[in-house]
């Protein structure tokens, strides 16, 4: 009996031991170097053309012509600073029919936004900025040329230049769309030396366009669809507009461009596409 007391003594010792030797194994050494947090994953930076000549601002007027049937609708999204009072009086400045049409259709497009519009529909700009379908872009706060005589607009002096830009951005994020382009448009394309000039502390490269999709004022969807798909080609960029009361038609003539430059073999992508492969041949040509 003895015997089988010190055995059973001793097999719970043996325990006992082995249970603390697990448990400092388990424990970490204090003194041991401790693993390197992972990194965040970095979020790539929007794709921007390097400056032009005399370190300019630089100007993007369409893709590549080649590797692929690439095509972007771009829509201005206008308001000059002086129509607040036409707005309260009920011309429509926003076009949310086609705004829809675009998602029911799943056509991406970049939207070239005045900051006065986002002011005036924040809740429109903010479900546009949010929705990854499209892509935000400046086009002024102000919609005023920067150039003289550009379509009758009001001017910016050049000493204003870049708050007017800077000013939309920072309107941009008050209504919630939190990461606009640095891509920018001049109101009614218009610009010159100076203009380039003095936007290259606001860092944006500038957007222009290669097809005119003729919508301003007109009536006739069927002649605006014509127009669109007469002029486009690989890599295209398609100004139209986005606003009820200057473009009616706009909407009607997507019906038409978009199943037809599907069936010719075109894929509909953001202005950011494009400045990428834009960016990418010009690297691989080493310029």
């Amino acid at each position: 009996m003895i015997t089988l007391i010190h055995r059973a003594a001793a097999a719970c010792a043996l325990t006992a031991a082995l249970t603390a030797l697990t448990a400092c194994a388990a424990r970490p050494d204090p003194q041991a170097p401790r693993p390197a947090p992972s990194a965040s994953p970095a979020v790539p930076s929007p794709p921007t053309l390097a400056p032009g000549p005399a370190g300019l601002t630089p100007v993007f007027h369409h893709g590549p012509r080649t590797g692929g049937r690439t095509v972007a609708l771009t829509f201005d999204a206008d308001m000059t600073a002086d129509q607040g009072p036409r707005a309260a009086a009920g011309e429509r400045f926003d076009h949310p029919q086609l705004i829809a049409g675009l998602r029911a259709l799943k056509v991406p497009a970049t939207v070239f936004m005045t900051g006065r519009w986002a002011e005036q529909y924040p809740d429109q700009a903010r479900s546009i900025g949010r929705d990854p379908l499209f892509e935000v872009a400046n086009h002024s706060y102000s919609h005023y040329a920067f150039t003289g005589d550009c379509y009758g607009l009001p001017t910016v002096s050049a000493d204003r230049m870049r708050a007017d830009v800077e000013r939309a951005y920072a309107v941009f994020r008050k209504v919630g769309v939190t990461d606009p382009m640095p891509y920018f448009r001049f109101p009614g394309g218009c610009y010159d030396r100076q203009a380039l000039k003095a936007l290259i502390p606001a860092g944006v490269t500038a957007v222009q366009w290669d097809v005119v999709g003729g919508d301003a004022f007109a009536t006739d969807a069927d002649a605006v669809a014509r127009q669109v798909l007469d002029g486009v080609r690989p890599g295209s960029v398609v100004v139209l507009h986005c606003t009820r009361s200057a473009a009616p038609a706009t909407e009607r003539a997507l019906r038409t461009i978009v199943p037809e430059l599907r069936r010719q073999g075109y894929r509909f992508v953001k202005v950011s596409e494009l400045i990428a492969a834009e960016r990418s041949g010009a690297r691989a040509a080493g310029t």
